[in-house]
């Protein structure tokens, strides 16, 4: 994509006016006149995000030369995106693509207009549309496309499917307004960044672990519903807890335990969950209590350890106020989704026994093959640690890398324009 320098900037002002000069008369009919076009145009990014096929897979990529989404470079290259989208915006933005098929056997004049959308955001040079093959889709063409779907959260086919010729058509000032609001995101979550930390991108459902400016490892992970967002939060590590326990929250009692018990009165039991009459009271048959006339905020429901328990074989604390942590959970299938949207707010981990060993990599009482026997034992134990990593969960519906990558992600709990940066987002309504 752009390299933070003047030949890249003098580049992104010939591609902006280069149609024009071809005589090529062209349009863009994505390009927003007013600031208020915005939410409109990207009001469809939510939907789209949640198509297609699993775009990303949990992986240890030290030594691949990636670059991690959040580092001490993050702001300058995220400001030099926003200049080279200024001019791209100055430039009239780019061609709306139609619907309809943009493959082999695409007219030449179709598979034009493709190549003058992707040369005005970067992906194609210039000259692209002067060599012969201009109108055919061509493998150089495929690449472009590949490169766009990787930026863009979607799975990189080089195949232009439904959901890419709709991101292809959010328009470059939409474009431009989400950067600038992820400056402000961004610099706030670079502030106090120790040279360890695990990031966890929200709109993304991605987790990274980074040392020293360094990406070692990448995890899918499933946040926070629509209607039980995961809150934005810079924290620390502080321990580790194998085989927990699960004290289930009053929210999450009223509105998913106790339907399944009144639907199935022995849902409780065949879950290994108990209830205690307030905390560190005695236990209690639920079937003594009409629940439709009891508060149930007045009740502990606490679920035994094993291969039911809702944070299965672990889960990772951190001082917060919204009473999250990371886990690993027994619907691991999730993770080979694109619609990792699905949790009451906690962060699920793919791969979580990778980031443990990461997370306690030097820390006494702990090496990696150790967890299997600790997890065989089904009792609760506790490692606390020392100099642990930083966390951070963050909001970033855009972001640049220092690699040159521009990247986009949907607003799927609707934050930008209301200047969010860190807190407990609203519900918002399901899709």
């Amino acid at each position: 994509m752009f390299k933070s320098n003047f030949s890249r900037r003098h580049f992104f002002k010939l591609a902006a006016t280069l149609p024009a000069s071809l005589g090529l008369g062209w349009q863009s009919k994505a390009f927003a006149q007013d600031p208020a076009d915005v939410g409109s145009v990207t009001s469809i990014a939510p939907r789209i995000a949640m198509q297609g096929k699993l775009s990303t897979k949990t992986e240890i990529v030290q030594g691949q030369g990636q670059a991690p989404m959040l580092t001490l470079g993050s702001l300058q290259a995220l400001e030099g995106a926003i200049s080279m989208y200024e001019e791209i915006v100055a430039g009239g933005g780019w061609p709306t693509l139609n619907p309809g098929k943009y493959d082999k056997s695409a007219t030449p004049k179709t598979i034009i207009n493709l190549r003058q959308r992707l040369v005005r955001e970067g992906y194609l040079d210039f000259q692209t549309l002067t060599d012969a093959n201009a109108g055919v889709f061509d493998q150089p063409l495929r690449a472009a496309i590949a490169s766009f779907q990787y930026n863009h959260g979607a799975l990189p086919t080089g195949r232009l499917d439904e959901r890419t010729r709709q991101e292809l058509n959010i328009s470059a000032e939409a474009r431009l307004y989400t950067l600038k609001e992820n400056v402000p995101r961004i610099t706030e979550h670079m502030r106090d960044l120790g040279p360890r930390y695990v990031a966890v991108n929200i709109p993304g459902a991605q987790l990274e672990t980074v040392e020293l400016g360094q990406l070692y490892s990448r995890h899918n992970v499933v946040v926070g519903k629509l209607d039980r967002p995961t809150p934005s939060l810079k924290s620390h590590i502080s321990d580790i807890v194998f085989n927990p326990t699960w004290s289930a929250p009053a929210s999450i009692v009223t509105k998913d335990i106790l339907p399944k018990y009144a639907a199935d009165p022995t849902y409780l039991a065949t879950m290994n969950i108990h209830v205690f009459d307030g905390v560190g009271g005695p236990e209690i048959d639920p079937a003594s209590i009409d629940w439709a006339n009891t508060a149930p905020d007045r009740f502990v429901f606490v679920q035994d350890p094993g291969e039911k328990n809702a944070l299965a074989t672990v889960k990772i604390n951190f001082p917060n106020k919204f009473m999250v942590y990371m886990h690993d959970t027994p619907h691991r299938e999730l993770f080979a989704t694109n619609n990792r949207w699905e949790s009451s707010g906690c962060v699920r981990v793919d791969k979580v026994q990778d980031l443990i060993t990461w997370v306690v990599n030097g820390q006494e009482g702990y090496e990696a093959a150790n967890f299997e026997p600790i997890i065989a034992t089904r009792q609760t134990q506790q490692l606390k640690l020392h100099n642990a990593p930083d966390v951070r969960f963050m909001y970033l519906t855009a972001w640049a890398t220092e690699d040159g990558r521009v990247n986009f992600r949907p607003d799927v709990y609707k934050l930008d324009g209301k200047g969010f940066i860190l807190g407990q987002p609203e519900p918002q309504a399901s899709l």
